[in-house]
Order: C-alpha cells, then structure tokens, then sequence
C-alpha cells in the first residue's frame, strides 16, 4: 500500500459506539449514518419467505423500512413503497429512464430519498409518492443519501459532496474531490467521512463543508466506511481493508487474504470486536477489530458485493450465487442459506422481526 499522506486538521472526536439501527426500523443504507450495518431487530432461527414483490427491474439499491413501509429502488427508475406486513404496493415514484441503481433510499421527516443515474436526487413524499423536491448534479449518483439534522448528503459521480437542504432541496455547500465519489458518506459528531474514487478518505463538517481530514491511503475504493469508537473500517480495490484511525490521522492496520487477492466492494459491518466485510474472492470475512486479524472466512459460490448485517449473533449477507447466507459471528459457520434464485448485490434491511432483500431479476423478497 502507498505510503500515507496526512492534510489538514480535525476536530477532536468522542468515542462512537457502533449502536445499532432501532428494532422496528431501517432508515438508511447500512441502517444508521455511522453506517455500522447493525440492527436491533430479532430475527427467527429460520427464516422463511412471507411474501415476493415484483419490482419490474433489477434492484441493486438496499431497502429503507419505516412505520411498516418498505421503500426500494429499481433499474427501471423506480421508487417502490411495499407494505412490510404484506407486500402490497402502496406507490410508485418514477424517478429517472435512467433508472436508480445503487443509491438506496434515506427516510427522515415525511420523506424519502433516492438519487437516480441521472445524477438527480429525488426527495418524495412518504405518504403519497409525490415529488417534495429535485435536485440534479453533474452526472450519475450510486452514492445513498444520509440525512445529517437539517441536511440531506450525497456524492456524484461528477466529483462532488452535495449537502442539501433536507426540507427544500436548496445547495448548502458542495466539496469538490479529485474523483467519483462512488460511496456513501459516514456521518459521526457532525462529521461526513467518505472515502472515494480519489484514494483519499475526507472529513467534511457538515454545518459548513470545511474540510477537517484529508488522508491519502492509496487506493481505489467503491465501498462506504464504518465508523465506531474513533475509527473508519472499508475495503479497497487493492484487496485490502483498512482501519483509519480519525484522530491520529493514520491507517491503523490493513487486511490482506495471503492467498486470494480480489477487491472489497462491499461495506463492512462492525459486530462486536470483530469486522465482518463481503469480499470478490466470493468470501465473506471476520476480521478483528483492534488488529485486523482474519478470525474466519466463510466461501460463497461467487463475489460478495452485498454488505452484512449484524443482529443477534448473527451476520445476514446476499451473493451474486443467488444466495442469502446467515452466519454465526463468532464461529463464521452457515446457520441458514436462502436461495433467491437471481444474484443479491442488495444488501438486507432489517426491521421488526423482518428481512427484506431485492434481486437483480427483479424480486423483492421478506423473509421472517
């Protein structure tokens, strides 16, 4: 890995406990906007299929679930409001021809947010799928929405950080980077986190957008990272995964597989003292969290973009074999393997006892 190069200042940071997204309730990509992956739900030991829902389209994005509403994306420039108790439709939303391909709904304050591959960012009203407000960037957005107090945050591929107005949808600020920010900010004591296309992890304060971080870690990353007590976990397009330590500025340990050298595309969830992170080696992996040890590896049929969640012991993750695999965290071991049927690049939403996953061939699935 190259060498690191530490600019700038930053603010001193609390200890960030990796808190787990309510019960009852999935509110964004990777559940909370310090992105841990984690949930307080309590799932079944076996989980079984209580409805399918046809999207129409491929579904590369990640559910939102709140007050018994599931909100989805599609390919076909779809937003999608199911209800969680039974699969119906409730609306749908046409966001863009272009379609809406990663960037997953964020729900706060009576609306959802998506960005579309047209680069414009819809927020729609929760209730009846009408449009709030739009906002278009310079190009594509695969980035999810984070909602931050008064501010909605998304990246573009056209090199920027928007922060919005979360009511009205008006410019806040914007920070420009040195490549397409692919990934979805973290937001941790009023900071944004996103590592990018630039090699370069950034912490943007969010009230102003002055840059207070800026590590140079020297490599290539699609992944979004994870925050918790003072430390940003992601994965690289240089096969490896990083721990950043925020206060002293510096990787604090890298992960490498000794054999089997693929990207890291997926985000990685904070379980416990252990990392656990979907890698192209069509692997999913534990890693200690102080060292970066590998604990254990669990082998899929094929890549693992989907990223985990973690609730109750128990680590919920998609592959593109068609999968959904639920592993015991501690030991790594296959407690319940899910056969979609179509690949799942998808990553699980949990909430009230429930897990919702969509499939590229256009499934929508609840297991309970």
């Amino acid at each position: 890995m190259a060498a690191a190069l530490m600019v700038g200042a930053t603010t001193a940071l609390a200890a960030q406990s990796p808190t787990g997204a309510l019960a009852d309730q999935w509110v964004q990509f990777r559940g909370t906007p310090a992105l841990t992956g984690v949930s307080d739900a309590k799932l079944p030991p076996t989980l079984k299929v209580l409805w399918t829902y046809e999207a129409g389209d491929a579904i590369e994005s990640s559910a939102a679930i709140v007050d018994g509403v599931v909100y989805i994306g599609s390919q076909n420039g779809e937003l999608h409001a199911v209800n969680l108790a039974d699969g119906k439709a409730r609306w749908k939303y046409k966001a863009s021809a272009d379609g809406i391909g990663e960037s997953s709904p964020a729900v706060a304050g009576g609306l959802v947010y998506v960005g579309d591959l047209s680069g414009v960012l819809h927020a729609v009203n929760a209730t009846t799928g009408q449009a709030a407000w739009t906002f278009k960037t310079g190009s594509e957005i695969k980035s999810s929405p984070v909602v931050a107090g008064d501010k909605v945050l998304v990246g573009s591929y056209d090199q920027h950080l928007y922060a919005l107005g979360a009511k009205d949808g008006k410019l806040a600020w914007k920070v420009a980077t040195e490549g397409y920010v692919h990934g979805t900010p973290a937001v941790v004591n009023g900071t944004a986190y996103v590592a990018g296309c630039d090699e370069i992890l950034r912490g943007i304060r969010v009230s102003d957008g002055a840059e207070v971080l800026k590590l140079e870690f020297g490599a290539y990353t699609g992944a979004s990272p994870a925050i918790a007590e003072g430390r940003a976990y992601y994965g690289t397009y240089e096969n490896e995964v990083l721990a950043v330590d925020l206060k002293a500025r510096k990787v604090a340990w890298t992960y490498k597989h000794p054999q089997r050298n693929f990207p890291f595309y997926s985000s990685p969830a904070i379980a416990g003292d252990r990392i656990i992170v979907g890698g192209r080696d069509k692997m999913v992996h534990a890693l200690d969290r102080k060292t970066g040890k590998a604990l254990w590896t669990f082998t899929t049929g094929a890549r693992v973009d989907s990223s985990p969640v973690v609730a109750a012991g128990r680590a919920y993750i998609g592959s593109n074999d068609g999968k959904l695999y639920v592993l015991d965290v501690m030991s790594g071991k296959s407690v319940f393997q899910f056969e979609a049927g179509g690949p799942l690049s998808a990553s699980p939403a949990l909430a009230a006892g429930k897990l919702v996953i969509g499939s590229q061939d256009g499934k929508l699935f609840c297991l309970g």
